[in-house]
């Protein structure tokens, strides 16, 4: 093989392309859209002080309503104030576009019982099963 002047390289060598780079950039794309993601889960739902519970697990899907109910006993569907007869309207709306539609519930740790039992009244007369609990995590006690 004719070797060109100066290098020590055949002439006809191919040119290759590093992967390890791009690995690395590959990583910290999705690492990125990851935690961008886990973080606008969050953005959907009112800020309430929730009860705790030791044996709760992590539920996050996709396709999910929040609704909130507060010391007051006012309801928030998305962040947004709605009556009773409005609520069910807009689970309803939203039950017949998706039938695996999740529904949270966070209620204020100082609301009443009847408030939060009468939202998930209403969710389950719209017809849908799919109900959760919003809770946080009890504090490790030292």
């Amino acid at each position: 093989m004719p070797v060109k002047l100066g290098s020590k390289l055949p002439a006809e060598s191919e040119a290759r392309i590093e992967i390890i780079p791009l690995i690395d950039v590959m990583f910290f794309l999705l690492a990125s859209f990851m935690l961008v993601s886990l973080s606008m889960v969050n953005l959907k739902s009112v800020k309430v002080n929730l009860p705790t519970a030791t044996t709760a697990t992590l539920d996050t899907k996709r396709d999910f309503v929040s609704i909130s109910v507060d010391k007051a006993g006012t309801i928030f569907l998305d962040k947004q104030v709605v009556g009773p007869n409005e609520m069910v309207l807009r689970l309803n709306d939203w039950r017949h576009t998706n039938d695996n539609v999740r529904v949270f519930i966070s209620g204020d740790q100082d609301v009443r019982y009847g408030a939060v039992m009468r939202v998930l009244d209403l969710v389950r007369s719209t017809g849908i099963q799919k109900v959760a609990f919003e809770i946080r995590d009890a504090k490790p006690n030292p």
